[in-house]
């Protein structure tokens, strides 16, 4: 490189042919600030839209409900991480507000009503999730003692989108009653939720009692709920374990694929 000095003033550098400014980017290149940048854009716009979502439902509103999944699905956001982190949120919040004596009864099913207009939307990019298990049947409840249904509700929620056949035991369900349920129909996973430590144990039993009529082949028990972990599955010899209505669908997919039979309902 040359320099030339003018009178008078400072010393340029002259430049050779073809070369390029200093922070001056070449077109077409792309630089590695900008992409990071980019990429947490999307990121916070994703946030920004599930949050959105479950303001939707904490606000009871359907038709923001809806036009927000749409746009979720414009965006080609997964359907089930929409529902996980925005329309479960939404309907979590709505239960902390219910259990606060924020919300009532009324208020409850409204942000229920909402958190379906969103699900309706987002129902068809959830077909096939259970890859064709259809005819499956889940008993599903609360073990007795409890009586928190919220996050049972959004499982069944999730499940009834795969296409499962649901039955519903409610909550405050004796360990007894899950499996004559699923002699009586067929069904072929139970599936418990606890959020209160110390109702934990019924699931045990509920195990015990599936193994005890000789059902370990053909009937898959899954737990779940707030203080339930993997460890505590595996202590309790349940099949499995989700920690949310997300993972419950796709969990139930493959517990229905693992399963060789039908249970004898004569037993």
């Amino acid at each position: 490189m040359s320099k030339l000095e003018l009178s008078g003033g400072p010393v340029l550098t002259e430049s050779p042919p073809g070369a390029v400014p200093v922070g001056v980017v070449p077109a077409g290149v792309v630089s590695g600030g900008a992409a990071v940048l980019g990429a947490r854009d999307a990121d916070a716009s994703r946030e920004d839209l599930w949050l959105s979502l479950a303001d939707a439902v904490v606000n009871m509103d359907e038709d923001e409900s809806a036009r927000l999944s749409r746009e979720s699905l414009r965006r080609r956001y997964d359907a089930y991480e929409t529902i996980d982190r925005g329309l479960a949120k939404g309907m979590e919040r709505a239960g902390r507000l219910f259990e606060e004596e924020e919300y009532f009864v009324p208020e409850l099913l409204l942000c229920s009503d909402a958190l379906n207009a969103g699900v309706e939307v987002l129902k068809p990019s959830l077909a096939g999730a259970a890859d064709g298990e259809a005819r499956c049947r889940i008993v599903i409840g609360v073990i007795s003692g409890d009586t928190h249904d919220i996050g049972k509700n959004l499982v069944k929620l999730m499940l009834a989108s795969g296409s499962f056949e649901i039955f519903d035991l409610g909550r405050d369900v004796e360990p007894e009653l899950f499996v004559d349920k699923a002699l009586e129909v067929g069904a072929g996973i139970i599936m418990v939720s606890s959020l209160m430590t110390t109702t934990m144990e019924g699931m045990r039993e509920v195990v015990r009692i599936r193994d005890k009529r000789g059902l370990k082949d053909v009937v898959r028990v899954a737990v779940g709920g707030g203080p339930v972990s993997q460890a505590f599955a595996d202590r309790i010899g349940a099949d499995a374990y989700s920690p949310n209505a997300n993972h419950a669908l796709r969990l139930a997919g493959r517990l229905a694929k693992s399963m060789p039979g039908r249970p004898d309902r004569s037993r």
